[in-house]
């Protein structure tokens, strides 16, 4: 009876017209594709503690999505690939097949969600969200290699397919989305760093290359070039395939190198406090989600959360 009170209640204090959609607008012999089409994006998309259905398929997916990252990695190897070309080709066929079904039916369902509830711009702007990008990306490169001879170097197609397929693991990872909400939380001060290393990229090249450019003429023969140096010394790399000889010029990389390690110092403190941050939020958010009247837990991913 608490629990019933508890969610009584908790529906009155949600919006109606945010969950709710309106029975009396829908034909009745339509309400159960209604239904259906809710229920695929509550196990495609939320992804609900309490939904085993939703988190089975987001184990299965993800489990499949790591792989097909590691059929990419392995197919590289040229023996591995021609001893079991053709487990690599079904594999990628039955990969592509679930993929495809996976991808149409988020399309086919995104309406359920009110911000794309629009059956034509709604679904417009849920393609181009980065990770349906993502998913699209890797569904071209698929078509790709399919239609295209198979004589061609397709090292950078596979690169592609690789890294889309890896975006795609943000959407069941929780630390990939920490990072992702992190940095853009972030994002103004990280600009403002990435800026400060350009500018020390350009006046240290700059000024190197005056320096050197008469005693070294091969070495530091433009300011371009002289960014190869510029990139390796900031980021304290140092290489060693080339450096400064003159007393003025090996002043000015040590000044340099210094900059370089407290510069790139900087990023790591702001994603550090950012990350601080966030699952301090993220704690704090969780442990306010109890029902005032049954003292029961609420889902994160609830409405009523």
């Amino acid at each position: 009876m608490a629990r019933a009170k508890c969610h009584q209640n908790a529906i009155a204090l949600v919006p109606a017209a945010a969950y709710s959609i309106d029975e009396d607008a829908i034909p009745h012999s339509g309400w159960w594709l209604v239904k259906v089409k809710r229920r695929v994006h509550d196990i495609l998309e939320v992804g609900q503690s309490g939904d085993r259905a939703s988190q089975a398929a987001d184990t299965g997916l993800m489990l499949l999505i790591v792989a097909n990252v590691a059929a990419i990695i392995v197919s590289t190897d040229t023996d591995i690939h021609d001893a079991a070309s053709g487990f690599f080709r079904y594999f990628e066929m039955i990969s592509f097949c679930i993929f495809g079904v996976e991808y149409l039916l988020r399309i086919w369902s995104c309406t359920s969600n009110p911000d794309y509830a629009h059956p034509v711009t709604g679904r417009l702007r849920y393609l181009l969200r980065p990770l349906m990008l993502a998913d699209a990306t890797a569904v071209f490169t698929y078509f790709t290699f399919l239609f295209l001879p198979t004589g061609l170097d397709l090292g950078a197609l596979r690169t592609l397919r690789l890294l889309s397929r890896l975006a795609s693991l943000a959407r069941y990872s929780a630390g990939m989305q920490a990072v992702v909400a992190v940095a853009t939380a972030r994002r103004s001060e990280l600009l403002a760093v990435v800026s400060v290393v350009g500018a020390l990229l350009v006046l240290a090249s700059s000024l190197m290359y005056f320096i050197e450019h008469s005693v070294q003429p091969e070495k530091f023969s433009s300011i371009p070039e002289t960014m190869w140096w510029s990139v390796i010394t900031v980021t304290t790399v140092g290489y060693g395939d080339v450096w400064p000889i003159t007393p003025l010029g090996r002043l000015l990389a040590g000044i340099i190198a210094l900059l370089g390690v407290g510069i790139f110092a900087l990023p790591a403190g702001i994603l550090g406090s950012g990350f601080v941050e966030q699952f301090h939020r993220r704690n704090t958010h969780s442990s306010e989600m109890v029902c005032p009247h049954c003292g029961g837990g609420i889902a994160p991913n609830s409405p009523f959360a």
